[in-house]
């Protein structure tokens, strides 16, 4: 059978990143909202300094908060050097850094960050690299710090996976044809580790953070913020 989609997370996004937010808006329900959510709710008195963009994509979370937070500095991460190369170019002259490196490879620092983001990139995390991760995160924020991502939040071997697959294949097939829905699922099958909200709460607050919530749900699709 024919295979659509790449060998490794890297070079899928390369090869994914020409066409990334029409194609993310197509397929991921409520993917706007979503990323919008990095920038609503922000408490007025939070000034962040540095922002970290954790997969930073094409730069569609990160351009969320820029208006708001204009003359932070920003690192953009990413282990797609095409995703990396289209970020630097929309986001060139303001202050931004950009890192080509995988989550668990990044060396990132004590206290350096005021505000972490995540948009749809931290469910190619399985269970124990999110929880080494979050680690990471907690160590490196400032304190006062936010960690916000926005991601499916559910298991694979939970009982309504099934029920949200066949949702979501309707609504890919509302704007799309069969192939995408097709590269969606073996893209899924081959690279997507999601979690439950409970499982990723509970590793939250085991790292340190001192509290969380759900900002904004729709069924399984969530954008939740820790506290440090």
């Amino acid at each position: 059978m024919t295979s659509h989609i790449q060998d490794n997370i890297s070079k899928e996004f390369d090869a994914f990143s020409s066409n990334y937010t029409e194609d993310m808006t197509n397929v991921v329900p409520h993917y706007l909202k979503l990323m919008s959510c990095f920038r609503t709710g922000v408490k007025k008195d939070f000034h962040p300094e540095h922002i970290l963009d954790l997969g930073v994509g094409n730069g569609n979370s990160m351009a969320e908060v820029l208006p708001v937070f204009p003359n932070a500095q920003y690192t953009m991460l990413d282990a797609s050097p095409e995703m990396l190369s289209i970020a630097e170019k929309r986001f060139e002259g303001y202050n931004t850094n950009s890192i080509e490196s995988y989550f668990s490879d990044y060396e990132y620092g004590e206290s350096k960050y005021d505000y972490i983001i995540a948009g749809f990139s931290l469910h190619h995390c399985d269970a124990n690299e999110k929880k080494q991760l979050f680690h990471k995160l907690y160590q490196t924020l400032k304190h006062n710090g936010v960690f916000s991502f926005s991601d499916l939040c559910i298991n694979k071997t939970d009982s309504e996976h099934q029920q949200l697959l066949q949702e979501w294949k309707e609504f890919i097939l509302k704007y799309a044809n069969e192939d995408k829905w097709l590269w969606l699922k073996e893209h899924y099958e081959a690279f997507d580790r999601p979690s439950r909200f409970e499982d990723q709460k509970s590793w939250l607050l085991e790292a340190g953070f001192s509290n969380m919530d759900i900002y904004w749900r729709e069924g399984f699709w969530m954008n939740v913020r820790a506290y440090k």
